[in-house]
């Protein structure tokens, strides 16, 4: 098993909020959901604790091949919630969470867990891409966001206006008629997308945090193709300087408005031998 990892915060002041980590036939990718500055979470911990409290947990669970993708999640978000214990409020809207990845060789099959927005990228041995990721963050927060990104950064109307549009997502974090994330709810994992590919198929395998992914799907400056030709030419370290280039060209975030100018960048690439 060859894998390339390179991960870097989206500022050097600030924790960072992914986590990414390899066993024998496992990969695991979890992008922590931060919460803005001046915000109340109801958590003594923070988003990075969770994020690597439970990603170890579910690296670990995973190597139990006869559990589910889907159990592994479920017991390591119920083991975090006891790990909290009685010094958070877990039933606060603004709890942390996480976005999850998990992709698992079981033989001659690929077995892959995706639970919110970040990216699962499959290269075939023809050349072909193929993206998984669960929309339903990205749908609903279109419904919601009333053009705050569009008004200038730092004015009272914008703050307001990503102020109330944060609520509202935060009333509908694994809720039916809203989005599921790795939170406090196990029954949140039974909500993730779940698949499987034929090894024989695969070429190679990138999960990718959104920090890493939106040089495609945000920023438009290159195709899912010629990510999966960065990764394979020349490594993720690669794929997240070329975010990072074209994040420092927009610095005031006007060509492409944006909550957060850079957000935590996490890409895990596995060769498939």
């Amino acid at each position: 098993m060859r894998v390339l990892l390179a991960t870097e915060p989206s500022s050097p002041d600030w924790p960072n909020e992914d986590f990414a980590a390899v066993a024998p036939g496992v990969a695991v990718l979890l992008d922590g959901a931060g919460t803005p500055g001046g915000r109340d979470s109801g958590c003594v911990h923070g988003v990075a604790w969770f994020a690597r409290t439970l990603g170890g947990l579910v690296l670990g669970g995973a190597r139990d091949l006869a559990q589910p993708l889907t159990e592994v999640l479920s017991q390591g978000i119920a083991q975090v919630r006891l790990l909290h214990g009685d010094s958070c409020d877990l039933g606060h809207p603004g709890t942390p969470s996480a976005t999850v990845l998990m992709v698992r060789q079981l033989g001659d099959v690929l077995e892959y867990l995706v639970l919110c927005d970040s990216v699962l990228l499959l290269t075939g041995q023809d050349g072909s891409t193929r993206t998984v990721t669960d929309l339903r963050l990205d749908q609903l927060g279109v419904r919601l966001r009333s053009g705050y990104k569009s008004l200038p950064q730092g004015s009272a109307e914008r703050i307001a206006r990503r102020a109330d549009y944060l609520t509202r997502l935060d009333a509908a974090r694994n809720k039916p008629d809203g989005y599921w994330v790795a939170a406090a709810d196990p029954g949140a994992a039974r909500q993730a997308l779940t698949g499987t590919e034929p090894v024989s198929s695969l070429a190679a395998v990138a999960l990718l945090s959104d920090g890493a992914g939106r040089l495609a799907d945000r920023y438009h400056q290159v195709s899912w193709p010629q990510i999966g030709a960065i990764l394979a030419g020349h490594g993720p370290a690669e794929l997240i300087r070329q975010v990072r280039a074209t994040e420092a060209g927009d610095a005031q975030g006007r060509q492409w408005p944006r909550s957060k100018l850079s957000d935590d960048a996490t890409a895990i690439y596995w060769p498939v031998d």
